[in-house]
């Protein structure tokens, strides 16, 4: 049949394209996705050998290719999660309230960089960034006043943290505690996932061996505590956000994924005890059938790894599980409502994908923190497609597209053989740490930007069909007294709390910190106490040291 199909694909080739490009060529001469070149035509000859049950099977079963539910989302819809964050606590739980209200289904905390990298909002090195890229927290105080009204087991919450990761989670148990919750029932995320700070954000403290314990003591605590919580999210995002190309976005992360694994493995943890409670997370990028194919051909190899690496025997740690966010650098300033148009077709790329939750960008991110008008738009996006478009009546619709199925292959093959050579370099860690991520980071960002700047590649409104127009949208601001009222607050809290307590609480992590035990228990009793991020990440720098990246050129 395939073969009759290709002398077929041949005929018509000779016969019908070939006069037509010599009278009028195609408008390219090469059509390529941001890792792959895009056939003229698809047929079932590029799909031989095609094992329907190997390949893709049915949703819910290995290789889960179709999705990890039997019913997607015909049984329920994935959660609308906005990403958001600024201010203070209170300025922040106001903006949760709001986003509820609209329809929202799940809650993402941003936090700001004082809290992301350990330090508090009086330190010298947070003046002025404090809840300017997310919300300020100093203490559990804040964690508090956060969540005020909000009924944690009501709601499931992501939260983006990495380096103050273990305090944050502290600080979120104790407050369920407050509201009388079992912490047993809890869902959500943290993101601990730190190997990507040293790859693509940079939100690091400490040298990459005791970030990688810390990550560790979470996911045991998690398993033992927190069973419905998603102890890591693993993410890709971030590194495509860097300008990786769409299979290193894939390979990276599942790389990072079988480090974190071997690191639990090592400190005597067993792979399905621990890896139903990974998650994984995504960008989404504009090229619609490559994203689709992306978060596919991740499904499927993450399930083989999970399979034939780590011999799982749950089905559950076989299931690649993840978020996505629309990618934030595809936005513009320049004529910003095309943002709502791009921010669409990209979340119907990620339904389509098969997503488990999804963050729309709103049309003002380019530029600033999100407006209500335009985060209220975000959402509604989200939701047209969900009850309006139809695409979520059947599973996997674009499953058997011979360019679907293709490109899925495709990426699914270069990812490996990335994963392969990570392999051979001895890891992810020593891949980070020869440069080796970083440079093919670097190379396909260059691509990337240099197609823009020569017009290859088209951004509307960038490089094609500019106008004049000013911007006209009212952008979101952060008060120039949020800082000074979060000092302040920080300074009553000091001289309120008992401060014996904290110091003892402080002394007992550091103590923990130079053994070979876990870390949360000390650290959450710390934050009961009222002990700041600050004053933790202190101690724990004094015995782990930080971490001084080294120049990759």
């Amino acid at each position: 049949m395939n073969e009759k199909i290709k002398v077929a694909k041949q005929k018509w080739e000779a016969e019908k394209v070939a006069p037509l490009l010599s009278a009028h060529p195609e408008r390219k001469k090469k059509f390529e996705t941001s890792s792959l070149e895009i056939a003229r035509l698809y047929t079932p000859s590029d799909l031989d050998e095609f094992d329907y049950l190997a390949k893709l099977s049915f949703p819910g079963e290995f290789p889960y290719t179709r999705g990890v539910q039997p019913t997607m989302y015909r049984g329920r819809l994935w959660t609308m999660r906005q990403y958001a964050g600024f201010g203070t606590s209170e300025d922040t739980n106001k903006r949760y309230k709001y986003l509820l209200k609209q329809g929202q289904t799940g809650l993402s905390v941003a936090f700001d960089l004082p809290t992301q990298i350990g330090y508090d909002s009086d330190h010298q090195l947070s003046e002025g960034e404090v809840g300017k890229v997310g919300v300020a927290i100093d203490s559990l105080f804040d964690m508090e006043k956060l969540f005020d009204g909000i009924p944690l087991d009501k709601v499931t919450v992501s939260m983006t943290i990495n380096s103050t990761a273990a305090i944050i989670l502290a600080m979120y148990i104790i407050v369920a505690k407050k509201q009388n919750i079992d912490i047993s029932k809890l869902s959500g995320t943290v993101q601990n996932d730190l190997l990507k700070e040293y790859i693509a954000r940079g939100t690091y403290i400490f040298p990459p061996e005791p970030s990688l314990r810390l990550t560790t003591d979470i996911i045991s605590y998690c398993s033992k505590n927190l069973p419905k919580w998603n102890a890591i999210s693993i993410s890709g995002y971030h590194i495509r956000e860097a300008g990786a190309n769409a299979v290193q976005e894939v390979a990276f992360t599942l790389s990072d994924g079988i480090e974190y694994l071997n690191h639990c493995i090592k400190a005597g943890l067993s792979v399905d005890s621990i890896a139903p409670q990974f998650s994984f997370f995504f960008g989404c990028h504009n090229n619609f059938l490559e994203e689709v194919a992306k978060f596919r051909a991740a499904r499927r190899l993450w399930a083989k790894i999970m399979k034939e690496r780590f011999h799982s025997q749950n089905p559950k740690s076989q299931m690649l599980r993840f978020h996505t966010q629309t990618d934030g650098c595809t936005l513009t300033a320049q004529q910003s409502e095309n943002n709502i148009v791009r921010v669409t077709l990209q979340a119907l790329a990620a339904v389509l994908g098969g997503t488990q939750s999804l963050h729309t960008n709103s049309k003002d991110e380019a530029v600033g923190l999100p407006t209500e008008e335009s985060v209220r738009i975000a959402l509604r996006t989200q939701q047209l497609i969900a009850e309006e478009s139809g695409v979520c009546d059947t599973i996997d619709p674009l499953g058997g597209a011979y360019a679907i199925e293709t490109l899925t292959d495709s990426i699914e093959k270069q990812a490996a053989e990335y994963i392969r050579k990570i392999d051979e370099i001895g890891g992810m860690v020593k891949a980070i740490e020869n440069g080796f991520i970083q440079q093919e980071i670097q190379e396909s960002a260059y691509q990337y930007q240099k197609a823009i700047e020569t017009g290859e590649m088209t951004v509307i409104g960038v490089n094609r069909y500019q106008t004049d127009e000013k911007p006209k949208q009212k952008l979101q601001k952060v008060s120039q007294t949020v800082e000074k009222k979060q000092v302040l607050n920080l300074r009553k809290l000091k001289s309120k709390r008992d401060n014996k307590k904290v110091e003892s609480a402080v002394k007992k992590i550091e103590k923990i910190a130079k053994m070979n035990e876990n870390l949360m228990p000390v650290i959450i009793e710390a934050v009961e106490n009222y002990a700041t991020v600050g004053e933790i990440c202190d101690v724990l720098r004094n015995v782990f040291g930080e971490y001084q990246p080294s120049r990759v050129i």
